[in-house]
């Protein structure tokens, strides 16, 4: 029996300059805390030398939580673990969130990882705690994994539970302030509905929620968000929904319930194009009066042959182009995604795909598109189709840390190809506005020296030329004199591994 009634959570580090609070430690600290249990969360993008942190932190504790997910984040989770496991062998690790919900023998396979948290972890882990805290078998609690005798152990999926029957997230144990100094805004995650009802083939959201939407009701959506807003004096909040937009009639009704309110916040969220297209220019000024200033869809590819591929048979560019006109018409920003390399994209595809970017932010200035490269995350439906598509996946836990669209080498991209396109993104980047979440720290002569070089830039992607780009390289000494170079190379969204409905 451990006498400790004191929880340690790390939170690797995932994107610097546009760090907030993690929601889904917030969300399982809030029964421990009901339960009578201390909680200290360390989170690497704002705690200086956090390695030390955590090993002074987990010497009266009961056990370490991490929560992550596929990429990176996996790296620092290795070397704290391995740190605390040198410290003491028999220190209870836990590793929750979406990749130990994906992939869980593999993870527990790791000689540093004790238990693993599969799914909604709220419930799952006070559970957990409390049998570590009693020194009793974990047998019966649904949905985690352990090892006993060498052997690994994986109990039950514990039944889905609806968002309304959730409890509210600790959003009081995050350091809003340090968060601010890091970010140069002060904003947060909310959570109003899970899941989403198509089935795009790079998605892992089916994987962890099924396809079952739910949400919460307008009238909750408003009390909390605005009482949090105000509680913690944030000028945005980011909806992590995977498709906020199932329910237009709660859209609406969320709305006019803020302008009644006269809430103060900006907020953003992520939709399907075929759903943003349905709102009229009238419903999207009324979400705007809201506080609506950015939507973020999935437009994935300019190729209809991929989009094909994707399983995104529904959407069609008409749609696509009527959404960003209305957004635009009611003062919310469009902002797309785009997935590069996906399986049977060649130069060809590549080339539709860069045209129809060109030609959007051209025609509907204030257009704007984050790019990625294919990346096979576990849960998604293509996942399975790896070894027939030749991709070599990662055999153990630390492997993983690589498996991010700046590093993965795919079969039909490598070499010569995939530098290629890294050098198309990066123009990509400069030839249009993008606006992120952290402030804009760029001084008048910065920003106007990355506008001059966002000229040349158009006219090499119009070209498809983009030898000795010293336009490149120009914008990489002018980011010196700015705060804003995140940790990796990622638009953080919150249903990250993958990008679901954006």
């Amino acid at each position: 029996m451990r006498k400790s009634r004191k929880i340690v959570f790390f939170f690797p580090s995932f994107a610097s300059s546009e760090a907030t609070a993690p929601l889904g430690i917030l969300a399982v600290a809030t029964p421990l805390l009901r339960a009578g249990f201390e909680i200290v969360l360390v989170d690497s993008t704002i705690t200086p030398n956090f390695k030390q942190r955590v090993l002074n932190e987990v010497r009266d504790a009961l056990c370490l939580g991490v929560s992550l997910v596929t990429g990176p984040m996996i790296r620092e989770t290795v070397e704290i673990a391995r740190a605390v496991k040198a410290w003491n062998p028999d220190f209870p690790i836990v590793l929750g969130g979406w990749h130990p919900s994906l992939l869980p023998k593999q993870t527990l396979e790791a000689p540093y990882v004790d238990y693993i948290v599969r799914g909604q972890g709220e419930d799952t882990f006070l559970e957990l705690v409390q049998h570590i805290a009693n020194g009793s078998a974990p047998d019966f609690v649904s949905g985690i994994g352990f090892k006993r005798d060498g052997r690994m152990i994986m109990t039950p999926e514990r039944p889905l539970k609806p968002l309304v029957e959730m409890p509210p997230k600790a959003y009081h144990i995050a350091d809003f302030d340090a968060y601010e100094r890091s970010c140069g805004r002060r904003w947060a995650m909310y959570t109003s509905s899970l899941a989403c009802p198509f089935n795009c083939s790079y998605c892992t959201n089916s994987g962890v929620y099924g396809r079952k939407w739910n949400a919460l009701p307008p009238e909750q959506f408003v009390e909390e968000t605005v009482d949090l807003s105000r509680r913690y004096a944030l000028e945005m909040l980011w909806i992590v929904d995977d498709n906020f937009l199932v329910d237009l009639d709660r859209a609406r009704g969320i709305a006019e319930g803020l302008v009644r309110e006269k809430s103060h916040y900006r907020w953003s969220i992520q939709a399907t194009t075929n759903l943003t297209s349905r709102l009229s220019v009238e419903d999207l000024k009324l979400l705007n009066r809201a506080g609506l200033h950015q939507i973020c869809q999935g437009v994935d590819s300019g190729s209809h042959a991929i989009l094909r591929a994707m399983h995104k048979d529904w959407q069609d560019f008409e749609s696509i182009n009527e959404s960003a006109s209305r957004c635009l018409a009611a003062g919310i920003r469009p902002s797309f995604n785009i997935i590069f390399a996906f399986p049977g994209e060649g130069r060809k595809e590549r080339r539709e795909t860069i045209n129809f970017m060109m030609d959007m932010c051209r025609r509907l200035p204030g257009t704007e598109f984050w790019t990625n490269i294919f990346t096979p995350y576990p849960g998604s439906p293509i996942f399975e189709k790896t070894a027939e598509l030749g991709i070599e996946v990662p055999k153990s836990l630390e492997a993983w840390a690589d498996f991010f669209p700046r590093y993965t080498r795919l079969p039909w991209l490598d070499g010569a190809e995939h530098t290629r396109l890294q050098v198309t993104r990066d123009y990509l980047r400069i030839a249009f506005d993008r606006i992120p979440i952290a402030a804009d720290r760029r001084g008048p002569i910065t920003r106007l020296a990355q506008k001059s070089i966002s000229f040349p830039a158009r006219w090499r992607l119009d070209r498809d030329i983009y030898k000795f780009p010293v336009e490149l390289w120009l914008n990489n000494k002018l980011k010196k004199y700015t705060a804003m170079k995140p940790a990796v190379d990622a638009k953080r969204l919150a249903n990250t591994p993958a990008e679901a409905a954006c």
